[in-house]
């Protein structure tokens, strides 16, 4: 489970807001929480699968939290698409 990616690129974390960027197609890939609730990662699943975005899954949340560099857990995280006029 490589989650070194989200240390090292932009990401967004949060179900709500991975789900938003998803649905402007702006995540690369997507994170989730094995422990995160079925509710809080159900819409962010479907549409990462409807846009055949790769989802990886972490131990915890707690885990995701911090390979996330916060200091509090994370059911969902994703890796933004870089642009190419940055």
């Amino acid at each position: 489970m490589p989650l070194q990616e989200l240390a090292a690129g932009k990401r967004v974390v949060g179900a709500r807001s991975v789900y938003r960027k998803l649905i402007k197609s702006k995540i690369v890939k997507v994170f989730v929480a094995r422990d995160a609730e079925k509710k809080v990662i159900e819409s962010v699943l479907k549409e990462a699968e409807a846009r055949n975005i790769p989802v990886e899954w972490a131990d915890d949340s707690k885990i995701l939290g911090r390979a996330c560099l916060i200091e509090r857990p994370a059911a969902v995280a994703g890796i933004l698409m870089v642009s190419k006029n940055q």
